[in-house]
């Protein structure tokens, strides 16, 4: 079996550790591990991994200062990181980063290989940087309103696996803020948030002069029930409507329409 890749994993917990290499040397991968952002360090004077799987919560040097520490002029990590977090609450800072993909503890492992696999692909791929149909060099920004965490860490690793620029915003009213002030191409909203519903966050950004070309797709997961006429009745609206199972049809459908949108740049 050739070799997938070279992965170095950073994590203080010694069972999760073994699991982990266990798991992705089954998969074709070799695998080095380090105890903690110190030992990491160590492990980066004698090899070049394809990723960097690193926990935010370790002794003597956690996550962050690792992260700063293999940054480039503070601004972008030598090498592909995939961040683990107990703490969901981080997202937040995660979106600031230069990371490939994040994941909250605990996690299902083999959504863990899936997401390693593709930003590995992503990052071997020459050439390639934009998605069949989309010029290379256009801009590819979106902006997700989710207020499930679990769910929008689904959404969020597909789109930065994909190669998109991705925010979030857990609430409509701060949709409303994060798309003013940093204008995405396309902007995913959730129909049912908590405080604002989706349908009516657009509505309000299409009245906006600066928002008012941002591209939208109102969502809904299959799971939830709608009633028939309030679903027929978005998709009548200018925006995109869908429903979806899995975070993959999402973005085709962002996917296609960027094709539409940049079409002839």
């Amino acid at each position: 079996m050739s070799v997938k890749g070279l992965i170095l994993i950073i994590d203080d917990e010694a069972d999760l550790r073994e699991m982990l290499q266990f798991k992705f040397e089954a998969e074709g991968y070799k695998v080095d591990v380090a105890r903690d952002g110190l030992e990491g360090l160590e492990k980066l004077k004698t090899m070049t991994p394809d990723l960097i799987i690193l926990d935010m919560n370790m002794p003597k040097m956690g996550g962050l200062e690792f992260y700063n520490r293999i940054c480039e002029n503070n601004v972008k990590p030598r090498y592909p990181v995939l961040v683990l977090t107990a703490r969901a609450n981080l997202e937040h800072l995660f979106k600031e980063f230069a990371i490939d993909g994040f994941m909250t503890k605990p996690f299902d492992i083999d959504l863990l290989v899936k997401d390693v696999e593709a930003i590995i692909l992503k990052r071997h791929r020459t050439g390639n940087v934009a998605r069949p149909g989309i010029r290379a060099g256009v801009s590819r920004h979106v902006l997700i309103a989710e207020d499930d965490q679990a769910v929008l860490n689904r959404l969020a690793i597909s789109f930065l696996n994909a190669g998109y620029k991705v925010n979030s915003a857990a609430t409509g009213t701060d949709a409303i803020e994060r798309i003013s002030s940093d204008v995405p191409d396309f902007a995913l909203i959730k129909l049912g948030l908590r405080d604002i519903a989706g349908d009516v966050v657009i509505a309000r950004l299409r009245h906006m002069v600066k928002t008012a070309d941002v591209g939208f797709l109102l969502y809904t997961s299959n799971k939830e029930s709608h009633a028939r006429s309030v679903m027929e009745r978005m998709a009548e609206k200018s925006h995109i409507f869908v429903e979806y199972n899995e975070p993959e049809e999402l973005q085709a459908a962002i996917d296609n329409a960027m094709k539409q949108k940049f079409r002839g740049v």
